[in-house]
């Protein structure tokens, strides 16, 4: 895609649609029938991506195997990788922030049960912004971690304590004993 290829090599705030234009062949006012600004196209790239990446998270998820969901979710993104660098440090880490919540919240919203702790909203909110901040990391490393052992400390450190292990378990627990 044209836009990410200018992203490898400039900020967005340092593209122009000409730039776009040119880059994808595409007329300038064809540009504008499909998406009224820059950031519209990039929004669409990165809603995108973050449907793909919770499409194929989501079903283990359920299965309630929560490293598998990890791992699924870090091999999507690394099979992706110029991608998912190139969106997450060329100016679209907020499009992937916001878009990922979005998505998120709609499934949490679907999913949310009564006296679920921690409430569903903020989880939803820990786990998805850790989430990225984590990817985001990843991607930068120099040496990257493996799939599987950045799986891990999603899991551990990000997945479990918020979504229902042993703190969030525990805490469930203190709270039904005491009432």
């Amino acid at each position: 895609m044209a836009l990410l290829r200018l992203l490898e090599l400039k900020p967005l705030d340092e593209i122009i649609v000409r730039d776009i234009c040119d880059a994808a062949n595409v007329g300038y006012t064809t540009f504008f029938r499909h998406h009224p600004t820059k950031e519209s196209l990039l929004d669409d790239v990165a809603a995108e991506q973050i449907r793909q990446l919770v499409g194929l998270a989501l079903p283990v998820a359920d299965a309630a195997d929560t490293r598998a969901a990890s791992e699924a979710l870090f091999t999507y993104v690394d099979e992706h990788r110029k991608l998912w660098f190139t969106l997450l440090t060329g100016g679209a880490e907020g499009a992937m922030r916001s878009e990922f919540l979005r998505i998120s919240r709609e499934i949490a919203a679907t999913r949310a049960r009564p006296g679920t702790w921690p409430p569903a909203d903020i989880a939803i909110i820990l786990v998805v912004s850790s989430t990225i901040e984590l990817i985001s990391w990843w991607l930068r490393q120099r040496k990257p971690l493996s799939i599987q052992q950045v799986a891990e400390i999603h899991e551990s450190i990000i997945v479990t304590p918020v979504a229902g292990g042993e703190i969030g378990r525990g805490k469930a627990a203190r709270r039904a004993n005491s009432r």
